[in-house]
């Protein structure tokens, strides 16, 4: 395993959240220097202050101007010295979607919105970091298991990272010659405030309890579980390791068991 990663950089769009912190602070204890990117500026300084070792990037993913907003920042950092052209060792997209209801119901405009954040801002994001990759470095998106296993209650999350899948899969295909590898990670339900909203939701629609939403949804994973921010955080750092090269163009399940198909 590579624990030397001093001189070379990430970047990570949706870093101020409940996922896209942890993940910050594992690359960062692997030697990287982690360009943070998110639309909110306060949410960054925040972020930059309470670690060392953050760059932060006001930008949103969801429109084209992400793409010289992150590159610039990227081309500060190299002339600032703090790192090497060349040396962007992984980008993670992480971006969160609007749940919206399920396929009858929820707005087009938020499925629409839900597939422009999950599919085009990945594509903004390599397309920003392209001329700082170098054999090894990783694209890596945060998907979920909604993509691949549909539900009542999620459409637009669902829809997107069905897309999400076939876009990385088609990137691990256009980058291989380079060295340059793809990858998604797919949790499942993730403890957090987010989730925490959502069952507030659905406990009004059900009229029952916040707690009896969420031990239905636990009762969906065969360990009666939840993800955690942790967990995806780890498939990240793990992701940086050489032999994951093997793995590109996969979708590596995180999601407590909840799938029901085979592969």
């Amino acid at each position: 395993m590579n624990t030397d990663f001093k001189g070379e950089t990430a970047v990570v769009v949706g870093a101020t959240g409940a996922f896209g912190q942890a993940i910050v602070e594992r690359l960062l204890a692997r030697g990287l220097k982690v360009v943070a990117v998110a639309r909110s500026a306060a949410s960054l300084q925040a972020l930059s202050e309470a670690h060392a070792g953050v760059i932060p990037c006001v930008a949103d993913i969801s429109d084209d101007s992400a793409i010289e907003a992150i590159r610039t920042v990227l081309d500060d950092v190299a002339l600032n010295g703090t790192v090497l052209k060349s040396t962007v060792r992984a980008v993670v997209h992480g971006p969160g979607v609007g749940v919206a209801g399920g396929i009858l119901e929820a707005p087009t405009g938020t499925m629409v919105d839900a597939v422009n954040i999950k599919v085009g801002g990945l594509l903004r994001l390599s397309r920003a970091a392209d001329s700082f990759l170098t054999e090894g470095s990783r694209l890596i998106s945060i998907g979920g298991h909604y993509g691949l296993e549909p539900t009542a209650y999620a459409a637009s999350a669902g829809v997107a990272n069905a897309a999400l899948f076939n876009v990385s899969r088609q990137l691990s295909l256009a980058y291989g010659e380079r060295g340059v590898t793809a990858h998604v990670i797919a949790p499942g339900p993730a403890d957090t405030e987010r989730l925490r909203n959502v069952a507030v939701a659905r406990a009004e629609m059900r009229g029952c309890t916040v707690d009896d939403v969420l031990d239905d949804m636990k009762a969906e994973s065969s360990i009666s579980a939840f993800t955690t921010p942790g967990q995806v955080a780890w498939a990240v750092d793990m992701l940086l390791d050489p032999e994951a090269t093997a793995m590109t163009g996969s979708t590596l399940m995180l999601d407590s068991g909840r799938r029901k198909g085979l592969p």
